[in-house]
């Protein structure tokens, strides 16, 4: 994540990191720009099954990680621009494949059949060249609508089971120097 910053909550632990947070279904489906139907299906159909916590039975609560509600929206993303469902199973197998390492630096290309992985500007101007890519998810913004969406959002400890209230770091960091000056 580096460059990237991470909204952390009010009132948690300094040692509250994206690996210490997980989102329910519902917080998921905000950010991410989807219906809980939608979430509910890719997850029992094992699209984008929630890593932290999965569903054990009825009344349980799925639990999503931060790169988790990325996966969604991107896959929300590639469904609003026509890309059929299989070939974003594809997409997601290949992205769970590699670890989903570097996502945030990654650009997806897709021809309306076919999903390809960019990460650097040179891959993307080859396909483009190629007459392949029609149009491409530049996925580090995504990360950050995800971001920007989750700071306003309840998130939950996934050691303590805390909820977490989003807010901008910036602005608790402003307020606790504000506290010991006065």
């Amino acid at each position: 994540m580096e460059g990237l910053t991470y909204a952390l909550h009010d009132g948690a632990p300094a040692d509250a990191t994206p690996e210490t947070v997980g989102y329910r279904g519902p917080t998921a489906c905000a950010a991410a720009g989807i219906t809980y139907r939608q979430l509910d299906y890719w997850a029992r159909t094992g699209l984008v099954e929630p890593s932290v916590r999965p569903a054990h039975g009825s009344g349980t609560q799925r639990l999503y990680s931060f790169r988790d509600v990325v996966v969604l929206k991107i896959v929300k993303r590639f469904l609003d621009t026509g890309v059929a469902l299989q070939n974003i199973r594809a997409a997601v197998r290949h992205l769970r494949a590699r670890g989903f390492a570097d996502l945030e630096r990654m650009t997806l290309m897709s021809d309306g059949a076919t999903v390809y992985e960019c990460s650097s500007p040179d891959e993307v101007v080859d396909l483009l060249q190629g007459g392949q890519g029609v149009f491409g998810i530049a996925v580090g913004v995504v990360w950050r609508d995800v971001e920007a969406a989750l700071s306003q959002l309840h998130g939950e400890r996934i050691d303590t089971g805390e909820t977490l209230i989003g807010h901008d770091p910036g602005d608790e960091l402003a307020r606790r120097r504000r506290e010991r000056a006065g």
